[in-house]
């Protein structure tokens, strides 16, 4: 049998898992909630336990927090692992582990027409930055810089940025916020938890961000004026980040609630506040925007890093 690499795309909720051979595609994928583990290793193990023949010698890894070292702790879930003591407990020969934002951004040059739902309309602007953000369990942010022998990507955490309010029920949003949680950062609003918080701010409703967004596809007013007023404070902030890196290359939105809330974007406010930043309005009208709506895209971007690891031995 030929040789596979180990592919998972750790979430602070679930995982992603996989096996990929020399062309990096994906197979054997499988979704795990990670309340079900007690570890990262005992969620591998259990994976690699179940596969018949020679198991993968290689792993990569997306995990949903900085890599800063040889210790990952993931942002939003109590795990977190030596990447050495993980090489050697699973008897890897090799093993990479990405910020999964940054695994997510090398997938997506491989992504189709398909893949992809366009909010509004622009132009790219071949070789600028471009810009992939996200909302799921957190904030998720990388950067893509084109370069002539391919790309570079940067990682960031700027979901842990601090969220302000420009309109009076943002300032309200905000103040509430305050009170429970002290300084607020973007992503307690912009993420699955973000979203339950702002629609029991406002309707004093306690449901899961899944009811909202499905509530609101079912075209239930409060809960799609909730998603309305998640999607335009995602839009600013957007906005803010594609100043901030001139992302004429364009944003990608990400993320499980992003996916979601796909057929939410369109009618929502969210490309007016992307593009009401005065006085560059206009700027950030010319920027094309899209709405990431492949299943597992991430598993799709470490499975490129998992075919280099496979490809260079």
């Amino acid at each position: 049998m030929a040789p596979t690499v180990l592919l998972a795309d750790i979430g602070g909720t679930t995982t992603r898992i996989a096996r990929a051979g020399v062309d990096g595609v994906p197979f054997d994928i499988r979704l795990e909630t990670n309340d079900s583990y007690g570890s990262i290793e005992d969620l591998l193990r259990t994976y690699l336990e179940s596969l018949g023949g020679e198991p993968p010698r290689c792993a990569a890894l997306a995990v949903a927090g900085p890599i800063d070292g040889d210790t990952v702790r993931l942002t939003n879930r109590n795990w977190r692992f030596s990447t050495e003591g993980l090489t050697r407990e699973l008897s890897f020969l090799r093993l990479t582990v990405l910020n999964d934002f940054e695994a997510f951004a090398h997938g997506l040059p491989l992504l189709t027409r398909d893949d992809l739902l366009e909010v509004g309309t622009g132009r790219r602007v071949a070789g600028a930055p471009m810009l992939l953000s996200g909302p799921g369990t957190g904030l998720g942010t990388a950067l893509i810089l084109p370069r002539e022998d391919g790309y570079e990507v940067l990682p960031s955490e700027a979901g842990h940025m601090r969220l302000g309010a420009v309109t009076t029920d943002e300032a309200r949003i905000v103040a509430h916020l305050v009170r429970d949680l002290g300084p607020v950062a973007v992503e307690h609003v912009l993420s699955g938890p973000g979203l339950v918080r702002l629609h029991r701010i406002l309707s004093g409703e306690q449901l899961s961000s899944h009811a909202i967004i499905k509530a609101a596809l079912d075209g239930q007013r409060q809960e799609k004026e909730s998603c309305h007023i998640f999607l335009r404070l995602l839009g600013r902030v957007l906005g803010d980040l594609a100043l901030a890196f001139d992302a004429k290359g364009g944003v990608y939105v990400g993320g499980g609630i992003g996916r979601a809330m796909a057929p939410l974007f369109t009618e929502s406010p969210f490309r007016t506040a992307f593009e009401e930043h005065p006085p560059y309005l206009d700027r950030l009208s010319l920027i094309p925007i899209h709405v990431v709506t492949h299943a597992t895209p991430g598993l799709i971007g470490i499975g490129e890093i998992g075919r280099r690891l496979l490809v260079d031995g």
